[in-house]
């Protein structure tokens, strides 16, 4: 039995800054409203032909790589978290083996949403963990700009989400004090429909529906969000699911040197935060520059405070999530 560790980090977002005032020309909506909801005061949104969530999760790979020290031809399966893949099918898992020119290794794809990057790194976790791969290249990354109902009516979601991605790359650690301690995975698919985008889909409105209807009125390919329900959710499953992570370690709240949650909404983390006494130091959080990139989030968040000197050896890292499906989780990590 191995542990597995974070053997190298990167992240990429697109060079496109759109701020809360950009959006106000052309949505019903102000920097205020936009700051009080959600913390947010820009996020990053592609040009289109220039990036796409593959090559973003390619670039993030390329330093998370590079930093590694691991060779490509190292590099022994690929676990890419997405809601916005390049294509309905395939996944972009097998884009970015061909795309970064590794050999014909397996490529796995994680549709979990927001938490989708701590399920791949669970998932990496385990493969590492039985001894069936030594090194893993983990990606969360999301295109959500091309997809949201830019207008008025849809300002309750539109405002939040971003573009970007984060990877790491996962590697075998023999000293059990270390790396990966544990995973803890959840989901409550009752409450699927209040965070959803329903179409295309093959169980209801697919394609060919939609071009038939031709309807204007028609926001069923437009994500949905019911967000005081998925608020007052999140608080409590992210509080369960840190405590239970703590538990199983025999930690206390005291010992976290770093806690990084998933982006969702700057109000949920400071929720968060104050239940668990955390000071600023203790919690890291970059929504305000880069919006809600769900599966991209904590790759990005957690590769900045480790560039920024966050995160030392010898730190207890937590990360949490909570999101669409619903689904969440945490990672405790022995640095």
């Amino acid at each position: 039995m191995y542990h597995s560790k974070i053997a190298g980090l990167g992240y990429y977002v697109p060079e496109n800054v759109v701020t809360n005032d950009d959006l106000s020309k052309i949505i019903d909506t102000n920097d205020e409203w936009i700051q009080e909801r959600t913390g947010i005061q820009e996020r990053r949104h592609i040009i289109k032909g220039e990036d796409t969530t593959t090559s973003m999760g390619v670039k993030a790979a390329e330093i998370a790589i590079e930093r590694s020290g691991v060779a490509k031809e190292d590099i022994d399966f690929i676990v890419f978290a997405t809601l916005s893949p390049d294509y309905y099918f395939p996944g972009p898992g097998v884009l970015v083996q061909r795309d970064l020119g590794l050999r014909t290794i397996g490529a796995l794809d994680v549709r979990n949403q927001c938490s989708g990057f701590v399920y791949a790194l669970s998932v990496a976790d385990q493969y590492i963990k039985t001894g069936m791969y030594k090194n893993i290249l983990v990606i969360g990354s999301e295109v959500h700009s091309t997809g949201l109902d830019m207008t008025t009516r849809g300002r309750g979601v539109s405002v939040i989400f971003g573009d970007g991605a984060g990877a790491a790359v996962l590697s075998r650690e023999e000293d059990l004090t270390k790396g990966i301690l544990s995973t803890h995975l959840h989901s409550e698919g009752q409450h699927a429909e209040e965070l959803v985008l329903k179409a295309p889909g093959m169980g209801g409105r697919w394609v060919s529906d939609i071009l038939a209807d031709n309807d204007p009125d028609d926001e069923s390919y437009f994500p949905y969000m019911n967000g005081q329900f998925v608020f007052k959710n999140a608080v409590v499953r992210f509080s369960e699911v840190i405590n239970e992570g703590l538990q199983a370690n025999n930690l206390e709240v005291s010992d976290i040197d770093m806690l990084i949650p998933h982006q969702a909404n700057l109000r949920i983390s400071q929720f968060i935060q104050k239940k668990f006494g955390l000071t600023d130091d203790q919690v890291y959080n970059n929504i305000q520059k880069y919006g809600n990139t769900t599966a991209a989030s904590i790759p990005i968040a957690l590769t900045e405070a480790w560039e920024k000197g966050k995160i030392k050896s010898g730190d207890t890292v937590v990360l949490a999530a909570f999101g669409s499906g619903f689904t969440w989780g945490s990672v405790i990590i022995k640095w």
